[in-house]
């Protein structure tokens, strides 16, 4: 049943601001920038440095992105400080990782391949982990960087970020297990962190759970 003017105009414009939102979300270095921001508010320079890129080529990716509202920018003297619009937009990414794991199947197969059958680094999950740290048999350590700790991490958590691990590997007790975590499910930090550990001797394991969105999000 066809439309109306009225109404064809209206669906149109509609669906135009909504694909403004998918476009925002359809580059791979657009996602990774949305990941580096939901753990901390960062500089076009500090986020060109985390995801690889120019700072030119970041700078037009973010301005995508403030396009389709999902970040904003605010200037602090010589700089623009850059962030999620709000904690939604985490909810719009945990809902796309969860669709894409779901129905892709070679994203399963390379998340698979990449953190458990090549090293055996199956991750501790989140019941089993508060049940470690409490009866004492477990440390959990973020290896995220320090601006991204000092936002927001999960309770009992030493800061150690994982440039700096073979530094401050000493101050870990070697009579407990080691639980390494880091951003998302496919932050890779925290199984580098585990066979830097492994290989010194220590009993390693990744976290399946990731950092709060630094606004205040859940924690275990």
């Amino acid at each position: 049943m066809g439309c109306n003017t009225q109404t064809r105009t209206f669906k149109n414009a509609v669906y135009d601001h909504l694909a403004t939102v998918g476009k925002a979300l359809s580059s791979s270095t657009r996602l990774e920038i949305l990941e580096v921001l939901t753990q901390a508010p960062r500089t076009v320079d500090s986020i060109a440095t985390e995801v690889e890129q120019s700072v030119a080529n970041t700078s037009q990716h973010l301005q995508k992105l403030k396009n389709a509202r999902l970040v904003t920018g605010q200037r602090d003297g010589l700089h623009v400080i850059y962030s999620l619009s709000g904690e939604d937009v985490v909810e719009l990414l945990d809902q796309l990782n969860q669709v894409a794991g779901e129905h892709i199947k070679e994203l399963e197969v390379l998340a698979t391949e990449f953190f458990e059958e090549r090293d055996g680094l199956e991750a501790v999950d989140h019941h089993t982990l508060l049940e470690r740290i409490k009866d004492g048999t477990a440390v959990l350590i973020d290896v995220r960087p320090k601006v991204e700790y000092n936002a927001g991490h999960l309770p009992e958590a030493v800061s150690i970020p994982i440039d700096e691990l073979e530094a401050h590997i000493e101050r870990l007790p070697t009579d407990r297990t080691i639980v390494a975590y880091c951003r998302g499910p496919y932050c890779a930090w925290s199984a580098d962190a585990v066979k830097q550990l492994r290989a010194r001797g220590y009993d390693a394991r990744r976290a399946d759970v990731s950092a709060p969105f630094y606004s205040g999000g859940d924690q275990p």
